[in-house]
Protein backbone atom coordinates (compact mmCIF):
# COMPACT_ATOMS: atom_id res chain seq x y z
CA UNK A 1 0.00 0.00 0.00
CA UNK A 2 1.26 3.46 -0.97
CA UNK A 3 -0.17 6.46 0.86
CA UNK A 4 0.79 10.11 0.43
CA UNK A 5 -0.90 12.80 2.53
CA UNK A 6 -0.32 16.54 2.02
CA UNK A 7 3.24 16.18 0.72
CA UNK A 8 4.99 19.52 0.16
CA UNK A 9 8.42 20.15 -1.32
CA UNK A 10 10.12 23.48 -2.04
CA UNK A 11 13.51 24.03 -3.68
CA UNK A 12 15.73 27.09 -3.22
CA UNK A 13 17.18 27.91 -6.63
CA UNK A 14 19.98 30.42 -7.30
CA UNK A 15 19.26 33.00 -10.03
CA UNK A 16 21.46 35.51 -11.84
CA UNK A 17 21.48 37.51 -15.07
CA UNK A 18 23.80 36.74 -17.99
CA UNK A 19 27.23 38.34 -18.22
CA UNK A 20 30.70 38.00 -16.69
CA UNK A 21 30.24 40.94 -14.30
CA UNK A 22 27.05 39.47 -12.87
CA UNK A 23 28.75 36.07 -12.57
CA UNK A 24 31.53 37.61 -10.44
CA UNK A 25 28.97 39.47 -8.34
CA UNK A 26 27.06 36.22 -7.78
CA UNK A 27 30.16 34.73 -6.13
CA UNK A 28 29.68 37.13 -3.22
CA UNK A 29 25.96 37.87 -3.26
CA UNK A 30 23.43 35.47 -4.71
CA UNK A 31 19.74 35.88 -5.36
CA UNK A 32 17.48 32.94 -4.67
CA UNK A 33 14.00 31.97 -5.78
CA UNK A 34 11.73 29.47 -4.04
CA UNK A 35 10.20 26.90 -6.37
CA UNK A 36 7.18 25.03 -4.99
CA UNK A 37 7.63 21.62 -6.64
CA UNK A 38 4.82 19.87 -4.71
CA UNK A 39 1.84 21.39 -2.90
CA UNK A 40 -0.37 19.15 -0.72
CA UNK A 41 0.01 16.07 -2.92
CA UNK A 42 -2.20 13.24 -1.65
CA UNK A 43 -3.17 9.88 -3.13
CA UNK A 44 -3.42 6.19 -2.25
CA UNK A 45 -2.40 3.24 -4.41
CA UNK A 46 -3.42 -0.26 -3.25
CA UNK A 47 -1.18 -3.29 -3.66
CA UNK A 48 -1.04 -4.73 -7.16
CA UNK A 49 -2.38 -1.68 -9.00
CA UNK A 50 -0.72 -0.13 -12.06
CA UNK A 51 -1.04 3.66 -12.19
CA UNK A 52 0.03 6.24 -14.76
CA UNK A 53 1.37 9.38 -13.08
CA UNK A 54 1.32 11.99 -15.83
CA UNK A 55 1.82 15.70 -16.35
CA UNK A 56 3.93 18.12 -18.40
CA UNK A 57 7.64 18.65 -17.81
CA UNK A 58 8.24 20.42 -14.49
CA UNK A 59 4.86 19.36 -13.04
CA UNK A 60 6.41 17.50 -10.07
CA UNK A 61 6.36 13.87 -11.25
CA UNK A 62 10.04 13.06 -10.72
CA UNK A 63 10.10 14.91 -7.37
CA UNK A 64 7.20 12.74 -6.17
CA UNK A 65 8.94 9.57 -7.35
CA UNK A 66 12.18 10.56 -5.60
CA UNK A 67 10.30 11.14 -2.34
CA UNK A 68 8.62 7.73 -2.64
CA UNK A 69 12.03 6.17 -3.30
CA UNK A 70 13.58 7.86 -0.26
CA UNK A 71 16.00 9.99 -2.32
CA UNK A 72 14.36 13.26 -1.25
CA UNK A 73 12.83 14.33 2.06
CA UNK A 74 9.65 16.42 1.81
CA UNK A 75 9.22 19.68 3.73
CA UNK A 76 6.01 18.33 5.29
CA UNK A 77 3.43 15.60 4.87
CA UNK A 78 3.19 11.84 5.30
CA UNK A 79 4.47 9.17 2.93
CA UNK A 80 3.96 5.54 3.94
CA UNK A 81 4.95 2.72 1.58
CA UNK A 82 4.54 -0.89 2.66
CA UNK A 83 4.44 0.30 6.27
CA UNK A 84 7.67 2.33 6.04
CA UNK A 85 8.64 5.97 5.69
CA UNK A 86 11.07 5.87 2.73
CA UNK A 87 13.63 8.51 3.79
CA UNK A 88 13.74 7.27 7.42
CA UNK A 89 14.03 3.53 6.68
CA UNK A 90 15.80 3.74 3.38
CA UNK A 91 17.92 0.59 3.58
CA UNK A 92 14.93 -1.66 4.32
CA UNK A 93 12.71 0.28 1.92
CA UNK A 94 14.90 -0.02 -1.19
CA UNK A 95 15.03 -3.82 -0.93
CA UNK A 96 11.35 -3.93 -1.86
CA UNK A 97 11.36 -1.43 -4.72
CA UNK A 98 12.72 -1.26 -8.25
CA UNK A 99 13.41 2.05 -9.97
CA UNK A 100 14.03 2.89 -13.61
CA UNK A 101 14.94 6.48 -14.45
CA UNK A 102 14.91 6.50 -18.24
CA UNK A 103 17.68 9.06 -18.60
CA UNK A 104 19.89 8.03 -15.65
CA UNK A 105 22.12 4.99 -15.41
CA UNK A 106 22.77 2.54 -12.59
CA UNK A 107 25.31 0.56 -14.63
CA UNK A 108 29.07 0.98 -14.26
CA UNK A 109 30.36 2.31 -17.57
CA UNK A 110 33.72 0.56 -17.83
CA UNK A 111 32.82 -3.00 -16.83
CA UNK A 112 30.67 -5.65 -18.54
CA UNK A 113 26.97 -5.42 -17.76
CA UNK A 114 26.98 -8.80 -15.98
CA UNK A 115 29.49 -7.40 -13.43
CA UNK A 116 27.08 -4.53 -12.69
CA UNK A 117 24.27 -7.05 -12.28
CA UNK A 118 26.26 -9.11 -9.79
CA UNK A 119 27.15 -6.01 -7.79
CA UNK A 120 23.46 -5.01 -7.73
CA UNK A 121 22.63 -8.54 -6.53
CA UNK A 122 25.03 -8.09 -3.61
CA UNK A 123 23.73 -4.60 -2.80
CA UNK A 124 20.15 -5.88 -2.56
CA UNK A 125 21.29 -9.11 -0.86
CA UNK A 126 19.24 -11.20 -3.26
CA UNK A 127 19.61 -14.94 -2.81
CA UNK A 128 21.39 -16.81 -5.58
CA UNK A 129 18.32 -18.76 -6.78
CA UNK A 130 16.11 -15.68 -7.07
CA UNK A 131 18.87 -13.80 -8.86
CA UNK A 132 19.58 -16.65 -11.30
CA UNK A 133 15.91 -17.16 -12.16
CA UNK A 134 15.35 -13.42 -12.70
CA UNK A 135 18.52 -13.08 -14.77
CA UNK A 136 17.58 -16.00 -17.04
CA UNK A 137 14.04 -14.69 -17.52
CA UNK A 138 15.12 -11.12 -18.20
CA UNK A 139 17.94 -12.19 -20.53
CA UNK A 140 15.50 -14.15 -22.67
CA UNK A 141 12.72 -11.56 -22.61
CA UNK A 142 14.88 -8.50 -23.33
CA UNK A 143 17.32 -10.35 -25.61
CA UNK A 144 20.32 -9.40 -23.50
CA UNK A 145 22.54 -12.33 -24.55
CA UNK A 146 25.83 -10.84 -25.78
CA UNK A 147 25.04 -7.50 -24.12
CA UNK A 148 25.89 -8.99 -20.72
CA UNK A 149 29.54 -9.30 -21.78
CA UNK A 150 29.73 -5.72 -23.11
CA UNK A 151 30.78 -2.63 -21.10
CA UNK A 152 27.89 -0.20 -20.63
CA UNK A 153 29.76 2.63 -22.40
CA UNK A 154 29.81 0.53 -25.61
CA UNK A 155 26.03 -0.01 -25.70
CA UNK A 156 23.58 1.96 -27.81
CA UNK A 157 20.84 3.89 -26.00
CA UNK A 158 18.24 1.22 -26.65
CA UNK A 159 20.55 -1.60 -25.55
CA UNK A 160 21.48 0.26 -22.37
CA UNK A 161 17.82 0.91 -21.54
CA UNK A 162 17.05 -2.80 -21.79
CA UNK A 163 19.90 -3.51 -19.37
CA UNK A 164 18.74 -0.73 -17.02
CA UNK A 165 15.27 -2.26 -16.84
CA UNK A 166 16.73 -5.70 -16.14
CA UNK A 167 18.97 -4.26 -13.39
CA UNK A 168 15.94 -2.79 -11.61
CA UNK A 169 14.06 -6.09 -11.66
CA UNK A 170 16.81 -8.53 -10.66
CA UNK A 171 15.78 -8.62 -6.98
CA UNK A 172 12.04 -9.18 -7.82
CA UNK A 173 10.72 -6.00 -6.16
CA UNK A 174 7.12 -5.64 -4.95
CA UNK A 175 6.91 -2.02 -6.13
CA UNK A 176 8.16 -0.61 -9.42
CA UNK A 177 8.77 3.08 -10.09
CA UNK A 178 9.16 3.50 -13.83
CA UNK A 179 10.18 6.96 -15.06
CA UNK A 180 10.15 6.88 -18.90
CA UNK A 181 10.99 3.13 -18.94
CA UNK A 182 10.75 2.70 -22.73
CA UNK A 183 12.84 5.79 -23.56
CA UNK A 184 15.05 4.99 -26.55
CA UNK A 185 13.65 1.50 -27.17
CA UNK A 186 12.63 0.27 -30.62
CA UNK A 187 9.08 -0.96 -31.25
CA UNK A 188 9.87 -4.65 -30.64
CA UNK A 189 11.69 -3.95 -27.37
CA UNK A 190 8.87 -1.66 -26.17
CA UNK A 191 6.31 -4.42 -26.68
CA UNK A 192 8.54 -6.95 -24.88
CA UNK A 193 9.04 -4.62 -21.90
CA UNK A 194 5.32 -3.88 -21.63
CA UNK A 195 4.49 -7.59 -21.74
CA UNK A 196 6.99 -8.32 -19.00
CA UNK A 197 5.68 -5.55 -16.75
CA UNK A 198 2.13 -6.87 -17.21
CA UNK A 199 3.35 -10.38 -16.43
CA UNK A 200 5.16 -9.14 -13.32
CA UNK A 201 1.97 -7.45 -12.16
CA UNK A 202 -0.26 -10.45 -12.90
CA UNK A 203 1.96 -13.22 -11.50
CA UNK A 204 3.70 -11.46 -8.60
CA UNK A 205 1.15 -8.76 -7.78
CA UNK A 206 3.76 -6.02 -8.27
CA UNK A 207 2.55 -2.45 -7.81
CA UNK A 208 3.60 -0.22 -10.72
CA UNK A 209 3.80 3.59 -10.83
CA UNK A 210 4.53 4.73 -14.38
CA UNK A 211 5.54 8.23 -15.44
CA UNK A 212 5.80 8.70 -19.19
CA UNK A 213 4.96 10.90 -22.14
CA UNK A 214 4.38 7.80 -24.30
CA UNK A 215 0.62 7.35 -24.41
CA UNK A 216 1.00 3.84 -25.83
CA UNK A 217 2.71 2.83 -22.57
CA UNK A 218 -0.25 4.23 -20.62
CA UNK A 219 -2.87 2.47 -22.75
CA UNK A 220 -0.97 -0.83 -22.70
CA UNK A 221 -0.20 -0.96 -18.98
CA UNK A 222 -2.51 1.13 -16.81
CA UNK A 223 -6.17 1.65 -16.05
CA UNK A 224 -5.85 4.54 -13.58
CA UNK A 225 -4.42 8.00 -14.24
CA UNK A 226 -3.12 10.57 -11.76
CA UNK A 227 -2.68 13.98 -13.39
CA UNK A 228 -0.30 16.44 -11.73
CA UNK A 229 0.24 20.03 -12.78
CA UNK A 230 2.13 22.89 -11.11
CA UNK A 231 2.82 20.63 -8.14
CA UNK A 232 -0.81 19.71 -7.44
CA UNK A 233 -2.90 16.61 -8.12
CA UNK A 234 -5.54 17.83 -10.56
CA UNK A 235 -7.31 14.61 -11.48
CA UNK A 236 -7.57 10.99 -10.36
CA UNK A 237 -9.61 8.64 -12.53
CA UNK A 238 -9.62 5.61 -14.79
CA UNK A 239 -8.49 5.79 -18.40
CA UNK A 240 -11.87 4.43 -19.53
CA UNK A 241 -13.74 7.14 -17.60
CA UNK A 242 -11.57 9.86 -19.07
CA UNK A 243 -12.13 8.52 -22.58
CA UNK A 244 -15.90 8.44 -22.00
CA UNK A 245 -15.68 11.99 -20.71
CA UNK A 246 -14.05 12.97 -23.99
CA UNK A 247 -16.22 10.71 -26.16
CA UNK A 248 -18.14 13.62 -27.68
CA UNK A 249 -15.45 13.76 -30.39
CA UNK A 250 -15.37 11.23 -33.21
CA UNK A 251 -13.10 11.03 -36.23
CA UNK A 252 -14.34 9.71 -39.58
CA UNK A 253 -11.84 8.67 -42.22
CA UNK A 254 -13.67 8.40 -45.53
CA UNK A 255 -12.30 6.98 -48.78
CA UNK A 256 -14.49 7.67 -51.80
CA UNK A 257 -14.68 7.40 -55.58
CA UNK A 258 -16.07 10.31 -57.54
CA UNK A 259 -16.70 13.92 -56.60
CA UNK A 260 -15.80 15.15 -53.13
CA UNK A 261 -18.84 15.20 -50.78
CA UNK A 262 -19.88 18.43 -49.11
CA UNK A 263 -19.49 18.84 -45.35
CA UNK A 264 -22.66 19.60 -43.40
CA UNK A 265 -23.42 20.93 -39.88
CA UNK A 266 -21.86 18.83 -37.12
CA UNK A 267 -18.83 18.00 -39.28
CA UNK A 268 -15.45 19.73 -39.43
CA UNK A 269 -13.02 18.94 -42.21
CA UNK A 270 -9.60 18.09 -40.72
CA UNK A 271 -7.81 16.83 -43.83
CA UNK A 272 -8.69 16.58 -47.51
CA UNK A 273 -6.88 14.66 -50.25
CA UNK A 274 -8.05 13.31 -53.57
CA UNK A 275 -10.29 10.35 -52.70
CA UNK A 276 -9.84 10.71 -48.93
CA UNK A 277 -11.32 12.93 -46.19
CA UNK A 278 -10.64 13.11 -42.45
CA UNK A 279 -13.66 14.58 -40.66
CA UNK A 280 -14.10 15.59 -37.00
CA UNK A 281 -17.66 14.81 -35.93
CA UNK A 282 -19.70 16.11 -33.00
CA UNK A 283 -22.21 13.30 -32.22
CA UNK A 284 -24.39 15.68 -30.18
CA UNK A 285 -25.18 17.55 -33.40
CA UNK A 286 -25.02 14.71 -35.92
CA UNK A 287 -24.92 10.96 -35.28
CA UNK A 288 -22.31 8.77 -36.94
CA UNK A 289 -24.93 6.84 -38.92
CA UNK A 290 -26.56 10.05 -40.21
CA UNK A 291 -23.16 11.46 -41.15
CA UNK A 292 -22.28 8.37 -43.18
CA UNK A 293 -25.73 8.39 -44.82
CA UNK A 294 -25.36 12.04 -45.89
CA UNK A 295 -21.95 11.36 -47.37
CA UNK A 296 -23.14 8.20 -49.13
CA UNK A 297 -25.87 9.98 -51.10
CA UNK A 298 -23.30 12.41 -52.51
CA UNK A 299 -20.56 10.01 -53.65
CA UNK A 300 -19.51 6.37 -53.75
CA UNK A 301 -17.96 5.41 -50.40
CA UNK A 302 -15.16 2.86 -50.67
CA UNK A 303 -14.27 2.67 -46.98
CA UNK A 304 -15.27 4.41 -43.73
CA UNK A 305 -13.53 4.10 -40.37
CA UNK A 306 -14.72 5.67 -37.10
CA UNK A 307 -12.52 6.28 -34.06
CA UNK A 308 -12.86 8.08 -30.76
CA UNK A 309 -10.40 10.41 -29.13
CA UNK A 310 -6.87 9.03 -28.86
CA UNK A 311 -4.94 8.93 -25.59
CA UNK A 312 -2.63 11.68 -26.88
CA UNK A 313 -5.58 13.94 -27.71
CA UNK A 314 -7.24 13.18 -24.38
CA UNK A 315 -4.16 14.10 -22.35
CA UNK A 316 -3.57 17.22 -24.44
CA UNK A 317 -7.17 18.30 -23.79
CA UNK A 318 -6.64 17.73 -20.04
CA UNK A 319 -3.52 19.91 -20.08
CA UNK A 320 -5.52 22.61 -21.88
CA UNK A 321 -8.49 22.29 -19.53
CA UNK A 322 -6.34 22.70 -16.42
CA UNK A 323 -4.09 25.30 -18.06
CA UNK A 324 -0.85 23.45 -17.41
Amino acid sequence: MITLENINKTFRVAKRQAGFGRAVKALFSREYELVHALSDVSFTIPDGEMVAYIGPNGAGKSTTIKIMCGILTPDSGVCCIDGRTPWRERAAHVRGIGVVFGQRSQLWWDVPVIDSFELIRDIYKADEKTYKNSLDELTELLDLGELLKTPARSLSLGQRMRCEIAASLLHTPKILFLDEPTFGLDAVSKIAVRQFIKKLNAERGATVILTTHDMQDIEALTERILLIGKGRILLDGSLAELKRRSSERKTLIVEYNGKSPEICAGMTLSEAKEGRLVIALNPSELSVSDAIARLAVQTELLDVSVSGISAEEMVASLYKEYEI
